[in-house]
Parts: C-alpha cells; structure tokens; sequence
C-alpha cells in the first residue's frame, strides 16, 4: 500500500531532528531555557567557581606537604610516594578528552559540581586508611623493654638475650593479621578521583563565563579566579604544616607514651586530617553550582554565536547543511515507522561522514602543530624545564628535613610563608612588565630565557650550602669518632659486644659526647630511667671508647641535632630560593604566552591542549617516580616493618642526597637552555623582517593582546593546571 504524506515544514523538522535528538538534548527545536539575571547570576558563579579554584589547589597542596608522612606511615619508598603524587595527573588525563568535547553540550554548573564532589570522596578515600589500619607503631627498642619488665629501671642490653625471641613470635603473629600492607593504594585511588574532579573545572568555569559575560570583563575575572588560586597552595602548606606538629593518632594515645618528636624520621603527623578538610572544602565549594542555571540572560552588545559549541552540535549543522530541500511532499512506500527508520538511516550517515571528517581535520591540524619547528622546540624546552620542577616541589620538603634536619611541620610552613608570595609577586610583575613593554614576541622570548637562566644560576649555589652527614656511630663515623664508609657490620663494636644488640632496628639515641647511635644497646647502655620522651640512659660504654671525651656517658631518645653551622646555611638556602622562585617566576608568563604566539589563530587551542597533555604525561607523572627513585639511592638506613620487610628510609647520606636531588634537576635543566637559544633563533629569524607581527596569523601583535590570551589560554581543559602548578 502506498501513503502519500505531506507535512508541514514544521512537522517534517521535527521528523528530521528525531534522530539527531539522541545525541543532542537540544537538538534542532531547543527547548525554553529559564534564564535568571546576567548581573546577579554571574556573580554568585564567580564566587562559586573562586571558590572551587581554591579548594582544587587547598587539596593539591596537602597531598604535597603529606607526601613525606605517607611514606613513613605506609613504609613506602620515596619512589612509591611519588607514584601515588603521580595519580592526580593519571585521573585527570582519562577524562580530559571526554570533558572538552562534551562538557559544554551539558549543564556546565552542574557538571562542575560533580567534578566539586568528586574531589571530595577523592580526599575522604585518601584519608579513609587512617581509620582501618590501627594505631601507627613505629620502631622503637623502648616499647619492647617496658612490654617485658615493667620496672621504672631497665637494662638496654638485656633485651635481646631475655625477650627478643618472644618479642619476634609475637611481631610475626601479629604481622600476618596486618591490613596494612597495601592500604595506601586507597590514597593512590582518591588522588585518581580527585584528578578526575578537577577536570571539568577550568575549562567549563571558563567557557560560562566567556558566554555569558561582556568581552572586555573576562579578564578581570580570570585575574580574579588566579589570585584566589594562588591562596590555596599557601592555606595548603600552612594547613599541612599545622596537621604535621599534630601526632598521627592524636586523641587516641595516651601523648606521655610517646617517645619520638616532630624532628625524628620516624614521626607520622596527622596526614588524615588535612585531607578531611580539603575533602570538607571541596564538598562545600560544589553546593552552589547545583542551583546555578543551565545558562544566564548574555549583556547587551554580546555577539549572538558566542557560545559554547560541542562536537556534536556542529556536526549536526554539518548535517542540517548537506539535507535536501525538506518543503517539498514526499511519498513513502510502507508505514511511518519505515520512513522514520529511513530518516534515521540517512541521519547516521550524515553523522558518519561528519565524524570522519573532523577526523581528518583533526590529523591534518595535529600535523600542522608539530610540524611547526617553533612549536615543537618550544614544546621540548618546556618538557625539561617543567620535568625539573616537578621533581624539585614533590620532594622540597623531604630535602629541608633530610639536609637541614628540619622537622616536616617547619618545612611545610616555610615554604608556604616564603616560597609562595615571591612566586605570586614574580607572576603578577611578569605580566605587568610585559603589558607596559609592550614586549613582542622576540622580546618575550628574550625575557623568559633571560630570567629562566637567572634563576638556574642562582639555583647552583644550593650545592655550597649543604650540610655534612649526622654524626652516626657506625655509619657515618667510627665509634671513636673517625670518618667510616658504612656497612652493617660495622655497627658492633668492643663496647657493645656483649649486649648482641638487633642491627636491624632503628631508635636513635644522642650521647653526651654529641654522637648519635642507632639504639641504646648499640650505644653499650647498662640502665634507663624515666619514661616517654624524658628517658635517659647512662652507663654507656661506648662514650668511653673516644679518648677526647670526659664528661658523663648517658644519652637521650632521638638523633643529635645538626650543628650551628647548618643552621646558618640552612638560613642562605632560604635566602637563594626565595631569590631564584622570584626570577623564575617573573619569566612564567612571558613564557606562557608563547605557545600559542608561535602558531596559526585556528591552531591556538591545539597548540595549548597538547602542550597541556605533554606536560601531565611526560612530565608530570613519571618526574616525581625517577627523582624518588633517585632519593632512594642515597639512603643509608631502611626501616624495618613488623614482618622484617624493608620500611621507609630513616637515614640518608646528605652529600649523596644533595648532589642526587639538586643534581638531578640541573641535568634536566641544563640541556634546556640549548634548545631555548634554538627556538630563539627561529623566533627571531621568522619575526625580524616582520616588525614581531606573527606572519602565520596574519595580524598584528598588538592585536594579540593580553585579553585575547587569557581567553585562548583558559578556555581548554588543564592549561590553567599546569600554570598553576608550576606555581608552587
């Protein structure tokens, strides 16, 4: 049978659209959109997404200044704890993509809140071990002692010959019933979750503001969203200083019982609780944006194709374009449904090509990026420089505590009071430089390089401000106090032979005579008295052994402390780095803003989008892996788990970790100031005659000014997060 229909326009666009309404929830038909008050609505998702970007940047930190505490809480290497500092980058890379193509055809503050939770249950599953591993026990020969005699007054060497079997029986016992062993892979998990959270923010945050706001205003709220930004790494480090003087199981131990201070390497703060807060303020930051509407009513004078597309839209006016003249009466052989499914049919083709087409666009554009030979110089100079910086800020504050002997609480406040503001300071000024210059991009690059190996410079000097070795009997030093090159055997000595002490652990005591020694019993100690930290031992033989010693032979729990001298350098170490962050970070933005000035206007958000997806992969993850690896060389005494399994460094030889740590980013640096002198050339040789106006994009550079940039810069996903960091 034959039907013969003939809709109205009306009624065949709606037939049209059906199939293209699968994949669009606008489709061609939009639906009625209740907008609220440009002005009044646009604030409050301002303050919501400040916000957000202070609370991003509050829990980034406090995985930072908690990476030393974890490591010591898990017994990890430095190379696992950099692994587990790695994950946020994994997390934000698997949905990268999927938010760029389709985060804009979706509810955008919605979406941002989602990302807002998300990154919240990402720091409650980090802390979430804390609560289901018991109480922290770190080794120590005292615990034993008072375990097997519980008089006031004890005999460190007797501990071994009396107690040491049954004390091991019962290590062992309780070893195969410990949940511990992988509890950090939840940490790893949450810092996935909350790379995945992240994600969403800048780039949709960005786009929402740039539909729905006057031209000339974004960047004033662009600024507005990085100050309050760069206020989340020093709330951070701050916080994270805070939770470090706090011991790990605070209001669950009894404080009096506990032996060890914030100063020793065994010390476990209360990494947990910053990462219930950051995972509080995430929560909190998402709430406003679930009663934010899908869009606002745009200001007067705003171009009427301003916003945002998705893929998907496009191609459907691909296919709207490439549909035949739909007024005209059709005849169908068969029922409706067969005409729908023809429509359907054609539909899927239409998208088909579509889709192969922008994949062709797609390669074709990857290929004119790469091809450029400024960009790509640029991208490898970048992937150096950047590589370094990420090593050297994972494991700035474990180098403080290691080489200065400072506690991971001081280090954490230090760098958030003086590392950050300088940086902040050189960032702004940088900026502001180069808008009163009016730098072109030859001049930019100029300054950048200029600055960047200023700062490099400065940098080498942290090599003559190291500190020498603790003074471990030994390890470092002979019993008599002579320069050794450490063995295990060469912990027994004469003066504790008789006690046949545990070489394996490791509860440092001071002597008198300013050596430390890695237990009591190693130090020949005959009695104890006191209990807690104010234990003190005495009648150690092994102060006898050094002739130029003559006063008394008893020693206290913990490590001596470094010598003034280290103090004073520790003081010119803060001075150098304040100086060099400051000259680094006054060539970040001229830096900045030549990736996408050395490309085709069309390319700009490639151009940014790879140098972003570089950066994470190669740099981000695998950097903070292969310098903690590195670190880990260096170390000279391991921890020992309740099982007997290697634990977490407790020792390491300063001059190796010096040369190891700083060395490491000077070789990454170093090769690239000679490719940043290969892409001044080529800047300079392709923008001399040119009058610095960019010939591939055909304007002038003044029409490239410092608005356009910011808009190009902050509408991809993650380029905000790789300024951000490079920050710290």
């Amino acid at each position: 049978m034959t039907m013969e229909i003939k809709p109205s326009n009306v009624s065949d666009s709606n037939q049209e659209a059906e199939p293209d309404q699968l994949l669009d929830d606008d489709g061609n038909k939009n639906p009625p959109v209740k907008k609220t008050s440009s002005c009044t609505g646009l604030k409050v998702f301002l303050a919501a997404l400040s916000f957000s970007y202070f609370s991003k940047a509050l829990s980034g930190t406090i995985m930072k200044s908690s990476i030393t505490q974890i490591e010591r809480r898990f017994d990890l290497t430095s190379s696992t704890a950099g692994l587990i500092d790695g994950s946020f980058e994994m997390g934000n890379l698997l949905v990268i993509a999927f938010v760029s193509y389709f985060g804009a055809k979706l509810h955008r503050p919605k979406v941002i809140a989602v990302g807002c939770f998300t990154m919240a249950l990402g720091c409650f599953l980090s802390a979430m071990p804390h609560f289901f591993m018991g109480y922290y026990k770190y080794e120590t020969t005292a615990n034993k002692a008072a375990s097997a005699n519980s008089n006031s007054t004890l005999n460190p060497c007797s501990l071994r010959q009396d107690v040491n079997d049954t004390v091991l029986e019962v290590s062992r016992a309780g070893c195969e019933k410990e949940p511990s062993s992988y509890m950090w892979i939840y940490i790893l998990l949450g810092s996935m979750l909350r790379g995945i959270g992240e994600t969403p923010i800048t780039p949709l945050g960005i786009s929402y503001l740039d539909d729905f706001t006057k031209e000339e205003n974004v960047p004033v709220y662009v600024g507005c969203l990085h100050t309050i930004a760069m206020m989340g790494p020093m709330f951070g480090f701050l916080l994270g200083s805070l939770c470090a003087k706090l011991y790990v199981d605070i209001g669950f131990v009894d404080p009096g019982s506990i032996t060890i201070t914030p100063q020793d390497s065994r010390w476990v703060g209360a990494w947990w609780l910053g990462f219930l807060i950051g995972g509080a303020t995430s929560f909190l930051s998402g709430i406003p944006f679930c009663f934010l509407p899908r869009s606002l009513k745009k200001p007067e004078g705003t171009k009427k194709d301003k916003t945002s597309h998705g893929l998907l839209e496009n191609m459907d006016a691909t296919g709207n374009k490439l549909s035949p003249e739909k007024t005209k009466p059709r005849k169908w052989s068969g029922s409706l449904p067969v005409s729908q499914a023809l429509v359907f049919l054609k539909n899927l083709i239409l998208l088909s090509d579509a889709l192969m087409q922008r994949e062709i666009n797609f390669y074709n554009s990857l290929k004119k990026v790469l091809g450029n030979r400024m960009y790509f110089t640029f991208l490898c100079c970048s992937l150096f420089q950047f590589s370094s910086f990420i090593g050297f800020v994972t494991y700035k504050a474990k180098y403080m505590e290691q080489q200065y002997g400072q506690s991971t609480s001081k280090s954490n406040f230090l760098i958030g009071v003086t590392s950050l503001p300088p940086v902040g300071l050189g960032i702004f000024l940088g900026g502001l430089i180069m808008k009163k210059y009016k730098m072109g991009i030859i001049a930019a690059t100029k300054f950048s390089l200029t600055m960047s190996f200023l700062s490099y410079a400065i940098g080498l000097l942290h090599f003559f401000v190291g500190c020498d070795n603790h003074v471990v009997a030994g390890m470092t030093v002979s019993y008599e106090g002579n320069p050794v090159l450490y063995h295990n055997n060469s912990l027994f000595s004469e003066c504790n032979s008789h006690c046949k002490c545990d070489s394996s652990v490791w509860d440092p005591v001071c002597g008198a005579n300013g050596i430390t020694y890695v237990s009591a019993c190693l130090a020949g100690c005959g009695t104890s008295v006191g209990h807690g930290k104010n234990t003190v031992y005495h009648n150690c033989r092994c102060l006898e052994i050094n002739s130029s010693w003559t006063g008394n032979n008893s020693a206290t729990l913990g490590q001596c402390p470094k010598s003034d001298d280290c103090s004073k350098k520790f003081i010119y170490y803060t001075v150098i780095q304040v100086i060099g962050g400051f000259c680094y970070a006054l060539g970040a933005t001229p830096s900045y803003m030549l990736v996408f000035r050395c490309v085709q206007p069309e390319l700009k958000a490639l151009a940014v989008g790879l140098f972003t997806l570089v950066m994470r992969t190669l740099a981000g993850i695998p950097a903070p892996v292969y310098f903690g690896a590195a670190i880990d060389k260096t170390c000279l005494k391991w921890g020992s788990t309740s099982c007997g399994k290697r634990g977490a460094c407790k020792l390491y030889d300063s001059n190796a970790n010096r040369y190891v740590y700083l060395g490491l980013g000077a070789i990454l640096r170093g090769p690239s100031f000679l490719i940043g002198i290969i892409f001044y050339t080529l800047i300079k040789k392709h923008f001399q005659n040119k009058n610095s106006r960019p010939a591939e994009n055909g304007q002038e550079d003044a029409a490239m000014n410092k608005e356009d940039n910011c808009k190009i810069k902050e509408r991809l996903p993650g380029s905000t997060d790789a300024e951000n960091e490079s920050s710290i």
